[in-house]
């Protein structure tokens, strides 16, 4: 298969609608896993920020990921990350 260039704001497969619907799904999936309490935009930005995150280290430990399944799981373990490290650098909640 042909390596194609893909930008930073696209995911492998999907498409540009389809990123917005994974993120928000991958946002909310990281919500719920964290327990966590956030909004549609909040859920969406932290899901595509998520895929952001969970493609690098997929790219870094040569895992392969492609359609909305294979984006929706990266998106949304990234996603998690994101919260859990924002909850260890926030402390306790009050």
């Amino acid at each position: 298969m042909e390596d194609q260039a893909h930008g930073l704001l696209s995911m492998p497969g999907v498409g540009f609608f389809g990123m917005l619907i994974i993120g928000i799904l991958a946002g909310y999936i990281a919500e719920k896993v964290t327990a966590s309490d956030h909004g549609l935009l909040t859920n969406l930005l932290v899901g595509i920020a998520g895929s952001f995150v969970g493609g690098t280290l997929a790219g870094l430990l040569n895992i392969d990921f492609q359609g909305w399944l294979g984006n929706l799981i990266v998106a949304a373990i990234g996603a998690i990350l994101l919260l859990w490290v924002w909850a260890s650098f926030r402390g306790p909640s009050r």
